[in-house]
């Protein structure tokens, strides 16, 4: 069982297309949302929620008024300013670090974990799906991810399935680094643009340090042919290889609109670039050249 994740250093370079396009092409494969502080691989797999969760992570403190005198004692520790006068807790400003807990004389305060979002195992047309969702102004994105990520890979071996496919969030904050730890290639999708480049190298040196094998997509590569040169050329001195060029095509947003994956929607020449990249993929993590 091989885990790919694909990857982009900033929003909008097309990795969930090129995600749902592997999921229509590849076999034997379990799918994974790892964005789940914005998920949107659901829209074009249209998945039927078998299993729903909830994620439980943090706490906040909750004051019981029957014990409570008003005393101040934990207005005056809360450095956050989350506890009023009157001895009530601003949800969104507590940090869970549970000081005020423990300066309370009378045990008023106690920390309750809270729940900060969901997640689901799913049945698509395409297999398993497993993906979530963050709670709003929750934190925590790094441990949902790898919980998600965790599920997953436990399906996938019951399952004996071949691949678990991830689609990873933006960036290269802790949700990514949760969603690159331990998989076999990290494919980075950018494009051709002067933030496309810088942030494809941010995410190069990440997967580095983490040791994850990384090859590399320009999508939309025809709109800036000297940009795509510079990235081509960053690619060659960090040896990582550009498995694919993908031109830009209005079919595109025709098939995000319909909410199909674009080698569904039509069999045009971006349909079958993607087609080849996957083969290219799967060609390299099955004979052990990865």
């Amino acid at each position: 069982m091989k885990q790919i994740v694909v990857v982009s250093g900033k929003g909008g370079t097309g990795k969930t297309v090129i995600t749902a396009a592997f999921a229509a092409v590849a076999e034997k494969k379990i799918l994974v949302d790892c964005d789940v502080d914005a998920a949107d691989l659901h829209l074009l797999v249209h998945p039927e929620i078998r299993q729903r969760h909830e994620f439980r992570s943090g706490q906040t403190a909750v004051i019981n008024e029957k014990l409570c005198t008003h005393c101040g004692q934990c207005v005056s520790a809360c450095r956050f300013e989350a506890i009023k006068p009157a001895g009530q807790i601003e949800e969104f400003s507590c940090e869970g670090c549970g000081l005020c807990a423990r300066v309370c004389p009378n045990g008023a305060i106690t920390m309750r974990e809270n729940v900060a979002g969901e997640w689901f195992i799913s049945e698509t047309k395409y297999g398993p799906f497993v993906h979530a969702k963050l709670g709003i102004a929750e934190e925590n994105s790094g441990k949902l991810v790898a919980k998600i990520r965790q599920v997953a890979k436990e399906l996938a071996e019951t399952q004996d399935l071949a691949y678990v496919i991830i689609d990873g969030p933006p960036g290269i904050g802790c949700p990514v680094i949760a969603s690159l730890a331990g998989v076999d290639c990290a494919i980075i999708v950018t494009e051709p643009t002067l933030s496309g480049l810088h942030d494809a190298e941010r995410v190069m040196e990440l997967a580095r340090h983490f040791k994850i094998p990384v090859k590399v997509v320009v999508n939309k590569f025809d709109l800036n042919t000297a940009m795509t040169e510079k990235i081509e050329g960053l690619c060659r001195r960090r040896n990582v290889p550009v498995i694919g060029r993908i031109a830009f095509d209005p079919t595109v947003v025709q098939a995000l609109v319909a909410g199909v994956p674009i080698l569904e929607y039509a069999a045009c020449p971006l349909a079958g670039e993607i087609r080849k990249i996957w083969e290219r993929l799967a060609h390299l993590l099955n004979s052990g050249r990865i």
